[in-house]
């Protein structure tokens, strides 16, 4: 009988770095550990997607949809300042296209599938595991907010985070986990609750740290 999974390994592996990302953010080599960020990033959502259960087209049609929607309401949002208040992008998410970061896709997807894997086994009717998902969403948006502007992920005008922000992510956030819970295709997916755990974890401690 297996003790250990192989998504257990997944999950220490990310636990691991994460927890290495603690240190080094708070150390004199924070400038190293912010040019890891997008690699980190990357890793994250590769660790979801391999264990997403029931995976068939429509689920990686839903994916790069939900990357693409991700980059472009951020594109819409830093070039208008209308959506989610008025912001710019640092360097710390690498390389940026027309000044938005190609990472920022890949964390609105990170927050998606480990939001919707925490939702995704509850007794709840689809939307309701949406709706729920979407706060979950927010609730880390919450907590990554201070930390991105500190490590120069991206500044908000005044140094001060708008209410319209949270109220943006979680529309936007909503709609995209009512699509994803509506079509059919697999929603369970081992590593996601653990992997929310986790960014729960290392966004609380570095707003202690900061």
């Amino acid at each position: 009988m297996k003790i250990f999974e192989k998504s257990h390994y997944a999950l220490a592996v990310v636990f691991i770095l994460h927890a290495v990302g603690v240190v080094g953010f708070n150390s004199e080599w924070k400038g190293y550990f912010q040019m890891l960020t997008p690699l980190n990033l990357l890793f994250s959502v590769i660790v979801l997607l391999l264990f997403q259960e029931g995976k068939n087209m429509l689920f990686w049609i839903t994916a790069v949809g939900i990357y693409i929607a991700g980059f472009g309401v951020e594109w819409l949002g830093v070039k208008t300042g209308k959506v989610f208040g008025v912001y710019e992008y640092g360097a710390t998410l690498g390389l940026k296209l027309d000044d938005i970061p190609l990472m920022i896709g890949v964390n609105w997807l990170i927050l998606a599938l480990a939001s919707a894997g925490v939702t995704s086994r509850m007794p709840l009717p689809w939307f309701m595991k949406a709706i729920v998902a979407a706060a979950l969403m927010v609730f880390l948006d919450f907590l990554i907010e201070p930390v991105a502007m500190a490590f120069d992920m991206w500044s908000w005008d005044g140094m001060t985070i708008p209410v319209q922000n949270y109220v943006a992510w979680y529309v936007i956030a909503l709609i995209m986990l009512l699509v994803y819970f509506y079509l059919p295709f697999g929603k369970s997916n081992k590593v996601a609750a653990g992997l929310y755990l986790i960014l729960f974890g290392f966004f609380t401690l570095l707003n202690f740290t900061l």
